[in-house]
């Protein structure tokens, strides 16, 4: 009988202390918990007395939900501040909002000429300099006082560091009025892909109205063509030039042929575009461009390309016979060499 009951006892002590044993875990795990909410608390109290201006007061469910939400505002502003940052890369801010940034201050042009030569031009070159565009500290007042930027055009050759990259890179630091397009390789075959990024480079390197092409066998009347661009600053989409159409050749052998001559229909004329001389495209257009770099189909002339990309756009197409460059009369923008 005392075995019994000494056995009954030491039992009832092991229940005990294993009770008291979870007792305490359970304590620790409870005591861990409240101190995690009571963190947690304060925080949300001192979020709403920041917010609200008033002394510590219980949270609610309410105000616990709102403080939750304003989080959830937060991170979508972070994200659109984001996307803003983004747009104002593209150029998709309102000019308002430019002109309202103090803090960024952006300087607006009129227009970015950039003049499309090759290797082997020089001769072109020098006599543009000589005739119409200004050159040292008159390009600096251009830019500054007249809002024209005005640039040679040129890629990089396939030769990558040959004597034809050296030669413009000499030309470059004694003039400093060049674009090089390190991306764009120089050749015949590439005249439409190297039209497409001397706009990219343009548009995200100078903020115009208006971006220009012109050969480097055009002299520019600088004064009419700033006259014709100021005309039409209150369009917003506009595509300005010697409009033109033409048969599409399909004969590999004619100087004008076109690869893809089947999908220009049964007549096999192009649709209007530009005469490839000189033709002017808003910034909006530019912008397009850039933006759409990689879809934009290119064919085998660099005026058909650049008038295929407005194709099915709200564009304002333009037919200014002061374009046409045939010959020079009064008024005119420019004149074929």
């Amino acid at each position: 009988m005392p075995s019994r009951r000494s056995g009954y006892s030491f039992g009832s002590r092991i229940s005990a202390l294993m009770l008291a044993m979870i007792a305490t875990m359970a304590t620790i795990y409870v005591a861990g918990r409240l101190w995690q909410d009571a963190e947690n608390r304060v925080y949300l109290i001192q979020k709403l007395d920041k917010g609200s201006g008033q002394g510590h007061s219980a949270v609610s469910v309410d105000d616990t939900l709102k403080i939750i939400t304003c989080r959830e505002q937060q991170k979508k502003l972070s994200a659109l501040e984001m996307d803003l940052t983004a747009a104002k890369q593209e150029g998709f801010v309102p000019k308002h909002l430019l002109e309202n940034n103090e803090r960024h201050p952006t300087k607006r042009f009129l227009s970015v000429i950039g003049i499309i030569t090759t290797f082997g031009r020089k001769k072109n070159r020098d006599a543009i300099r000589k005739a119409w565009m200004p050159t040292g500290a008159s390009m600096k007042k251009l830019g500054d006082q007249n809002g024209i930027i005005v640039r040679f055009v040129i890629g990089r050759s396939a030769n990558r560091g040959d004597s034809l990259d050296k030669e413009i890179e000499t030309e470059r630091r004694q003039s400093n009025d060049f674009i090089i397009l390190d991306d764009q390789v120089e050749a015949t075959e590439e005249s439409s892909n190297k039209i497409k990024s001397f706009f990219i480079h343009a548009v995200d390197n100078w903020d115009a109205e208006f971006y220009v092409k012109v050969n480097d066998n055009v002299f520019v009347n600088l004064d009419a063509l700033g006259a014709v661009l100021t005309s039409h600053l209150d369009k917003t989409r506009v595509y300005i030039g010697c409009m033109k159409s033409g048969e599409v050749f399909s004969e590999a052998t004619h100087k004008w042929y076109e690869p893809d001559w089947w999908k220009f229909g049964d007549g096999k004329s192009y649709f209007q575009h530009a005469s490839g001389e000189v033709f002017v495209i808003s910034k909006s257009l530019a912008q397009f461009i850039s933006i759409n770099r990689n879809i934009l189909r290119t064919y085998a002339h660099d005026d058909v390309s650049a008038g295929s990309w407005f194709i099915g756009l709200d564009v304002k197409h333009i037919n200014e016979g002061k374009f046409c460059c045939s010959s020079w009369s009064s008024g005119s923008i420019c004149a074929a060499v």
